[in-house]
């Protein structure tokens, strides 16, 4: 047994992938630095690429959007030719860098994290961009920001897409604000909604605990979002797992 385990212990190592804090569901990492060696980073931008570097020194770079992911949201921004957009959920900022280069030099992005700190880790680049003026920065809560802009009545429909990564416990919550928000035609994104694989984990399998904690909340999303006939959804496995919502009434 002792030398079966050693066994795993080093293979886990030898494949282990590169990247710090990466999230993929893929079975082998060897294939998921294949992608990123073939199709994610010979095409990333220098700004990004600078930003998920030093992103991966942070202690929490877990939470940061994998560069797949980045490239696969800015790809589709310009599908959709969005130009009034929001974050919810910034961190050091990769995802949403990934945006302002997606969006038309007019185009707009309502951004809210509780910690600007290290939203100002990644700022010298967006700002070394040229993107900064795309930019609108709020810290603290979204919910109340978002009750604010439902009560003043003109935000109603304005927005082409909103992509959110943040506190879990809160994304239902999200969304009765965002449907609002959101245009008939536009995408909202929740990340995480595979949550580390734990939604089909069984019971008691050892979970770690944030994973355990969350793992219900995500499970809840998941059934309301399914359920909800005002959109339509679609479920990718790409990074920790992102649905996209359009919607249609």
């Amino acid at each position: 047994m002792a030398a079966t385990g050693e066994t795993n212990v080093q293979a886990k190592e030898t494949t282990q992938h590169k990247e710090v804090g990466h999230k993929s569901l893929l079975q082998s990492d060897a294939l998921y630095q294949y992608i990123l060696e073939t199709s994610v980073y010979p095409r990333e931008p220098e700004a990004m690429k600078e930003l998920r570097e030093i992103t991966a020194k942070h202690p929490w770079n877990l939470m940061t959007t994998s560069a797949d992911e980045g490239q696969f949201l800015n790809m589709l921004l310009k599908l959709i030719n969005a130009k009034n957009t929001m974050e919810i959920g910034v961190y050091t900022g990769y995802s949403l860098l990934a945006t302002a280069l997606a969006l038309p030099d007019d185009g707009k992005i309502l951004a809210m994290d509780i910690n600007r700190e290290n939203y100002e880790l990644g700022l010298p680049i967006i700002e070394k961009a040229g993107l900064a003026h795309k930019i609108d920065f709020r810290e603290g809560p979204a919910l109340p920001v978002l009750d604010e802009m439902i009560k003043d009545g003109k935000y109603d429909g304005t927005f082409d897409f909103i992509y959110v990564d943040a506190d879990k416990d809160n994304y239902l919550n999200y969304h009765k604000r965002l449907i609002d928000l959101v245009k008939v035609g536009g995408v909202i994104g929740y990340d995480n909604t595979l949550w580390n694989g734990s939604v089909v984990a069984p019971p008691d399998a050892p979970l770690m605990e944030y994973i355990r904690y969350y793992r219900d909340f995500v499970l809840e999303l998941n059934k309301a979002l399914a359920a909800d006939p005002r959109i339509e959804i679609c479920q990718l496995s790409v990074g920790d797992g992102i649905t996209l919502c359009r919607r249609i009434s």
